[in-house]
């Protein structure tokens, strides 16, 4: 990981535009806002998409449906776990250092990338391809408002330093070639829980379609569409 300008473990770089203390609690409050609207965007998103989805239904059958379902819980794991690898990179440093090693030696948005993987495998929980497609297709697009942003601020913050690695690495695709890593590094523990604690609730999605179901098995719930 490279870090833009000397500065203390934990401090904004001085750039010159006011007190050290005030720069460090603006840029914390801006990244805290970016935190907070990924999650709101998270949270639309399956919110939206449960309520859509209580009138809908899978064409395939059981055995085919079952089989979609399992894939679907495959994709949420590794989304979570890598949201987790993500967050032992990330976590507590974004505010002081440009972090380019591990996922993000390969992708600018690792952890937006695995949040979609794991959106995808939300939707496969429908029994319905289609579905997980289109789940993955509208978290990676809803998210890319929330990006633009999130690297303007950044490109604020440490000026060439950043543009240099907007230039080098992917912003959401990753190019695996690029990888690299480091030998050792400080790990926030309390970041790692918090984003295992956000990361279950994709693994929500099984009961809740899992009730979905037996509500429209039951009639209480009329299919309107069935997709595959």
């Amino acid at each position: 990981m490279m870090p833009a300008v000397q500065s203390a473990p934990g401090e904004m770089p001085d750039r010159g535009d006011g007190p050290p203390r005030y720069r460090t609690l603006g840029a914390d409050l801006d990244l805290s806002h970016f935190q907070r609207l990924r999650r709101g965007v998270l949270a639309a998103l399956l919110a939206a998409a449960f309520l859509a989805l209580a009138v809908v239904g899978s064409s395939h059958g059981q055995a085919v449906h079952e089989l979609i379902e399992q894939v679907g819980f495959a994709l949420m794991v590794v989304g979570i776990a890598g949201r987790i690898w993500c967050t032992f990179y990330i976590g507590g440093r974004k505010s002081a250092e440009i972090v380019d090693a591990g996922p993000y030696s390969m992708t600018r948005n690792p952890l937006y990338l695995f949040s979609t993987v794991a959106a995808a495998g939300v939707g496969a929980q429908t029994g319905s391809v289609i579905l997980a497609l289109a789940f993955a297709a509208g978290c990676a697009l809803a998210f890319q408002p929330v990006i633009r942003r999130e690297e303007r601020h950044l490109a604020r913050l440490f000026g060439a330093p950043y543009q240099a690695y907007l230039d080098r690495v992917p912003r959401f695709v990753p190019n695996v070639c690029a990888y690299r890593d480091r030998p050792e590094m400080t790990i926030r523990t309390d970041r790692v829980y918090r984003t295992l604690t956000d990361g279950l609730v994709f693994l929500a999605a099984i009961p809740l379609f899992e009730g979905i179901e037996l509500l429209q098995a039951g009639g209480y719930l009329p299919i309107r569409l069935l997709l595959p």
